[in-house]
C-alpha cells in the first residue's frame, strides 16, 4: 500500500474528526495548519526513539580543517540522509555506548558540536537516526505515532476543542508505547555487558 505525507495527515485529521485534504498546499484551514506543523513534528517524533526503519550507518570523511582546541579531528555529520541523532560511534577499537569512552586526556572520545563530531580518532563510523522523507519506508507503528502526534498538535487550532486535544494526546501516548515496544523487540536481543569503567572496579 502506497503511503504519502497527505495520507498520514489525513489519518491525523480523522482522529480529531476533521475533513480530509487533497494537498498540503490547498486553501483550507486543516491544510494550512498541518503544512505548518508537519516537518517539525516529524523530526521530533523521529528523534525521540531509535526507530528501526530510520536507522542508517555511515563512515565519515575527515575534514581538512581541525578544531581550535581539545581535539585533533572533526567530521561533518551525515547529510544524505540527514543525521538527526547519533546512536553509536565506532573508531575501529572501541564503540559507544558499550566501551568506556573517555580518552587518554580525560576528555570524551567524541563530542557532537553543531553539525560536527570532534574526536582524536582518525576513523569514525556512525549508526544514526536519519531524516527519511519517504513515508513508504516508515513502519506501521511509526506512521500511527506520527499521525497521533500531528492530531495532538493540530487539534485545538483546527477544532477549538480542549476535549479533542485530550483524546488525541491520550491516543498518542498509547500508540507511542505500543510502537516502541514492537520496535524494540525486532531483531536479535542485544546482550549488555559491563563497561571498562565498571569492570576496572572489581
Amino acid at each position: 500500500m502506497a503511503r504519502s505525507t497527505v495520507s498520514i495527515v489525513n489519518n491525523a485529521l480523522n482522529i480529531i474528526g476533521a475533513s480530509n485534504i487533497v494537498s498540503l498546499d490547498e486553501n483550507s484551514k486543516a491544510a494550512r495548519v498541518m503544512n505548518q506543523l508537519f516537518e517539525s513534528v516529524r523530526e521530533d517524533v523521529f528523534s525521540n526513539h531509535p526507530w528501526n526503519c530510520l536507522i542508517r550507518r555511515a563512515e565519515l570523511a575527515q575534514e581538512t580543517s581541525t578544531p581550535l582546541f581539545g581535539y585533533s579531528y572533526q567530521y561533518p555529520l551525515p547529510t544524505d540522509p540527514y543525521c538527526l541523532r547519533v546512536l553509536e560511534f565506532d573508531n575501529g577499537s572501541m564503540a559507544y555506548p558499550w566501551d568506556n569512552m573517555i580518552g587518554d586526556g580525560g576528555l570524551p572520545v567524541f563530542v557532537v558540536e553543531g553539525r560536527k563530531i570532534l574526536t582524536n580518532s582518525a576513523r569514525v563510523r556512525l549508526k544514526y537516526v536519519a531524516l527519511i522523507t519517504d513515508p513508504n519506508e516508515y513502519s506501521p507503528g511509526l506512521i500511527s505515532v506520527l499521525a497521533a502526534r500531528l492530531a495532538t498538535e493540530a487539534a485545538y487550532a483546527i477544532t477549538g476543542s480542549t476535549s479533542v486535544v485530550q483524546i488525541a494526546a491520550s491516543l498518542y501516548a498509547e500508540k507511542l508505547k505500543e510502537a516502541r515496544f514492537i520496535d524494540a523487540t525486532e531483531g536479535a536481543t542485544v546482550r549488555l555487558e559491563a563497561s571498562d569503567f565498571i569492570e576496572s572496579r572489581f
